[in-house]
C-alpha cells in the first residue's frame, strides 16, 4: 500500500515536471527562433507543437525501451482522443469556436490519413509494428513538415512585420541554456511518469493499455489543454483547432515513429477498439465543424460526454 501511494505521488511529480519543463522548453525555443527572425507561423507549427508534445515523445520512447509498448501506443492514441474530444469540446463549451475549414482542411485530412495509416498497420502487422512501419510514419511526417514550412515561409515577411516590432528578445545565451535544461527535465519527468504509472497499473490490476489511455494520456496532454483554452479565450479558435490537429499528426507520425524506431512496438489486440473511437471521433468532428462552420456549446457538450462515456467504458467494462 505504501509503495502505491509513493508511486501516485511520483506520478504527480512527474506530470508537474513534464508540464513545467515543456513550457520552459517552448518559451526558450520561441525566443531563439524570434532572435533568428524565423516566421512565427513556423514557430507555432514546429517548435510549439513539438514542445507541447515533448512529454508524449519521452514517455512513449521510455516505455518502448522499457518493454512497455502497450503504454507507448496507448499514450499516443489516448492523447489524440483526449485532444480531439475533450479539449476541443471543453473549449467549445466555454467559448463557441468559429471555424474556417479552408484554413484547417489540409492539416485535418493529413490527420485523418495518419490515423488511417496507423489503423491499417495495426491490422497488417498484427502483434508487432516493425521498424519499417515506424520509418513509414517518420517519412510521412517529414514530408508533411516540409510542406508546412515551405507554405509558411511564403508569408514570412507579412507575419513578422508587426510582431517583431513589439517583441523584446531575451538574451540568446540564456535561452539556449533554458532550452537544454527544459529538454533534460522533460526526459527526467517522462521516465519518472512511466515507471510510476506502470507500477500503479500492476498494483491495482489495471493493464498498461488502460493506464496509458487514461492517466498518462490526460496528464501528458495538459500542455495542449492549457494552450488551447488560452487561445480560445482570446478568440483564436481557428489557431486552437489547427494546433490540436497538428498535435495529433505529430503524436502519431513522429512520436510513434521515433518510439518504434528505437524498439519495435508490440500491439495489444484491444487497441483496435481505441483506434475505432479515435477514427469515429475524427470523422465526427468534421461533420460537426461543417454543419454550421462553428462549434457551439451544445456540440462541445456532446463531445465531452462522448469522451467521458469512453473513459467510463475503459475503466468499468469487463476485460
Amino acid at each position: 500500500m505504501g509503495g502505491t501511494i509513493l508511486d501516485v505521488f511520483l506520478l504527480l511529480v512527474g506530470f508537474v515536471v513534464l508540464i513545467q519543463s515543456a513550457k520552459l522548453f517552448v518559451d526558450s525555443s520561441v525566443n531563439i527562433a524570434k532572435r533568428l527572425k524565423i516566421s512565427t507561423m513556423v514557430i507555432g507549427l514546429t517548435i510549439v507543437a513539438m514542445g507541447t508534445s515533448a512529454p508524449e515523445v519521452v514517455i512513449s520512447v521510455s516505455a518502448a525501451v522499457g518493454g512497455s509498448s502497450d503504454l507507448a501506443i496507448a499514450n499516443v492514441i489516448g492523447s489524440n482522443i483526449f485532444n480531439l474530444l475533450f479539449i476541443v469540446g471543453f473549449c467549445a463549451l466555454l467559448f463557441p469556436i468559429s471555424i474556417n475549414m479552408k484554413m484547417v482542411s489540409r492539416d485535418y485530412w493529413v490527420s485523418v490519413a495518419a490515423t488511417a495509416l496507423l489503423f491499417v498497420m495495426i491490422f497488417i502487422f498484427d502483434d508487432t509494428i516493425p521498424r519499417l512501419g515506424s520509418l513509414l510514419l517518420l517519412g510521412g511526417f517529414t514530408t508533411y513538415m516540409i510542406i508546412v514550412v515551405r507554405t509558411a515561409l511564403k508569408n514570412k515577411a507579412q507575419e513578422n512585420s508587426d510582431e517583431q516590432e513589439d517583441y523584446t528578445p531575451k538574451p540568446l545565451g540564456r535561452s539556449i541554456i533554458f532550452t537544454i535544461l527544459g529538454a533534460v527535465l522533460i526526459i527526467i519527468g517522462g521516465q519518472l511518469t512511466v515507471s510510476s504509472a506502470v507500477n500503479i497499473a500492476l498494483a491495482v490490476g489495471m493493464t498498461e493499455r488502460i493506464v496509458g489511455l487514461t492517466i498518462v494520456a490526460m496528464g501528458t496532454s495538459l500542455p495542449e489543454l492549457i494552450t488551447t483554452i488560452i487561445a480560445c479565450r482570446k478568440g483564436e479558435g481557428e489557431f486552437a483547432l489547427g494546433f490540436i490537429i497538428g498535435s495529433s499528426i505529430f503524436n502519431i507520425m513522429f512520436v510513434l515513429g521515433i518510439a518504434g524506431l528505437v524498439m519495435p512496438l508490440a500491439v495489444d489486440g484491444s487497441v483496435v477498439h481505441d483506434m475505432a473511437v479515435l477514427t469515429l471521433g475524427t470523422l465526427g468532428f468534421y461533420v460537426l465543424a461543417r454543419s454550421g462552420k462553428r462549434l457551439v456549446r451544445l456540440e462541445g457538450l456532446l463531445m465531452v460526454l462522448v469522451f467521458l462515456g469512453y473513459m467510463g467504458w475503459l475503466i468499468f467494462a469487463p476485460t
